[in-house]
């Protein structure tokens, strides 16, 4: 490979390479505000000036090409002057309003003006007075004033979202960012906008004056709107999550989510219609138990039927953990009627990141070997069991499928008995004769497989009573290694909830029966020594970036389009 000179430093570079993208991937870092790694050079902020030995005048890094045998320094003292000049002619009409700004934390401007700036102003005149709370569209705040004019915003709407919705007017320090005439800045993906913006000027109106940032904690995570399973990092203040925001994973989402996932995948999780803890109908209505004499009982009614009158429901929604131990207690009781209910709208689907099935894990709940069952139609054999009186007791994890049609809602009442793990109350719920509650994706560990068929990890984020007992006495460090940090957890409520994998498991005891998991780790090892296609994975494996399954035949799950 090629190479040249950054600060004395010898380093390679492959031939189309920028400067800045060379000093990047060799660890170096070149300041910048308009430059992105996925939108196209504008090269107009100029923070980012280099000097290159042999050539008259300082370049910007962004768009000059790097060359064999190329010698630059990003230290000069030519260049760190024309980079505080660069500072200050950015701060000059920029507002001092850190205190009120989202971005504070997070902000670009403020530590470049720390790191780069001169530490003072000479600037003693009015500065620029532009329009402030501008609604862009439904879901962005625009803040002229604090607008640094990089462009960003711009070029992502045009290049990524292929929305061209956004661009400049005016001139010189009048200039500002507006939709085109007639416009609204509506695309299915302006909130990164909000993410690669270097300064405050984007807000998201869902999370505008909610948080600081160092008020919460971060952890990785996956969206569950839909098969694409964004990579995220889910953001907790008080054991509440705050916002979404999207994690870098090139082979799955890149640098972007979509404003659905962002906004509508996560708000459930601290809603007030939360099931907390567990409950069995009396005289008519769901009574709060305690959990051992809740699943005693569930043991006890399940005992009553022949196992051709007893059917499982899985859910895409749960991990592929929680559809496998289900399998297993069902089975393990003589029970062969096991299936899921896709959750796909056709045609919902783009180019560049959504898929019409709106689950994040079908493809894994079959691989685990649990059939699906198109949309929950009637020619469900379940359902048509239901109605003919073959099936008595139906056990639904983790999906409303009452809300499927009046059909399905129908049957359901004509049930002798209806068990539920669910986590919010649904049509569903309400026709429960036992209702457990089920941890969310955000409190347990587990495994989503996307359309693609990457297996990818979710960890805690939010605690639950289960985890400050599964907690006690644990070694910390080992717990740390699932991605959370416990010290975030000592406020806010804790709902009463279980991983549906762990309600099986006491159910299986309560019965007699053999499985015995105590953690989601256990269960993974199990699946990838009985399942072909996970054969060799473990969760180290896995990491932070998933990873994809071999000699996978998921048919239409595995359409891959490049975005």
């Amino acid at each position: 490979m090629p190479k040249f000179i950054v600060d004395g430093k010898e380093i390679e570079f492959q031939q189309g390479q920028t400067i800045i993208e060379a000093a990047k991937a060799a660890g170096i870092k070149i300041p910048h505000f308009c430059w992105h790694p996925s939108l196209s050079i504008s090269g107009n902020c100029r923070v980012c000036l280099v000097e290159v030995e042999k050539m008259p005048k300082l370049v910007i890094a962004c768009s000059t090409y790097a060359t064999e045998g190329m010698v630059v320094n990003t230290k000069s003292e030519k260049t760190l002057e024309a980079r505080n000049a660069v500072m200050e002619f950015i701060l000059i009409n920029h507002p001092l309003d850190c205190p009120i700004c989202d971005e504070a934390g997070e902000c670009k401007l403020q530590e470049y003006a720390y790191a780069h700036g001169k530490g003072e102003s000479r600037f003693e005149e009015i500065k620029n007075r532009k329009e402030k709370r501008v609604q862009l569209g439904p879901h962005i705040k625009f803040d002229g004033e604090r607008c640094i004019s990089c462009s960003r915003c711009i070029r992502f709407s045009d290049e990524i979202a292929k929305a061209n919705q956004l661009t400049f007017i005016k001139r010189g320090d009048r200039v500002t960012i507006t939709t085109f005439p007639g416009e609204s800045f509506d695309n299915p993906y302006t909130l990164n906008t909000v993410d690669i913006c270097p300064v405050g000027a984007l807000t998201n109106n869902d999370f505008r004056f909610k948080s600081r940032v160092w008020e919460m904690s971060s952890n990785n995570s996956v969206c569950i709107g839909c098969a694409r399973g964004c990579n995220t990092e889910i953001w907790v203040r008080n054991n509440e999550i705050l916002r979404l925001t999207p994690r870098r994973n090139d082979g799955v989402n890149k640098y972007w989510m979509c404003d659905h996932g962002r906004l509508n995948t996560f708000k459930f999780v601290n809603s007030e219609d939360r099931i907390d803890g567990a409950f069995v109908r009396k005289d008519g209505q769901l009574v709060k138990n305690e959990w051992e004499a809740a699943i005693n009982y569930a043991a006890k009614e399940l005992k009553k039927f022949k196992a051709n009158e007893i059917a499982f429901i899985g859910s895409p929604y749960s991990t592929c953990e929680d559809n496998f131990v289900m399998l297993k207690f069902a089975k393990s009781i003589g029970v062969t009627n096991i299936n899921f209910l896709e959750h796909i709208i056709p045609g919902n689907q783009d180019d560049i990141l959504i898929r019409e099935d709106k689950t994040p894990n079908s493809l894994g709940a079959e691989l685990v070997g649990i059939k699906s069952v198109s949309n929950g139609s009637n020619t469900d054999a379940t359902l048509r069991s239901i109605k003919e009186g073959k099936i008595k007791a139906l056990y639904v994890m983790e999906d409303d499928v009452a809300s499927f049609s009046d059909e399905w809602e129908q049957a359901l009442g004509k049930l002798d008995l209806l068990i539920v793990n669910a986590a919010n109350q649904s049509k569903t719920t309400l026709l429960a004769d036992i209702l457990l509650g089920a941890s969310t994706f955000a409190e347990k560990n587990g495994t989503f497989v996307n359309f693609q068929g990457i297996v990818q990890r979710i960890k805690p984020a939010v605690a639950t009573e289960e985890m400050d007992r599964a907690l006690d006495g644990m070694n910390m460090s080992r717990w740390d290694k699932f991605g959370t940090k416990y010290d975030r957890w000592m406020q806010g409520h804790k709902y009463n909830s279980k991983p549906s994998w762990k309600i099986f498991t006491l159910l299986s005891i309560e019965l007699n029966g053999k499985l015995k998991y105590e953690m989601a780790e256990e269960i993974f090892n199990d699946i990838a020594n009985s399942v072909e296609s996970f054969k060799g994975l473990d969760f180290d494996l896995i990491g932070e970036q998933g990873i994809q399954i071999k000699n996978v035949n998921a048919g239409k799950r595995m359409e891959v389009k490049n975005f």
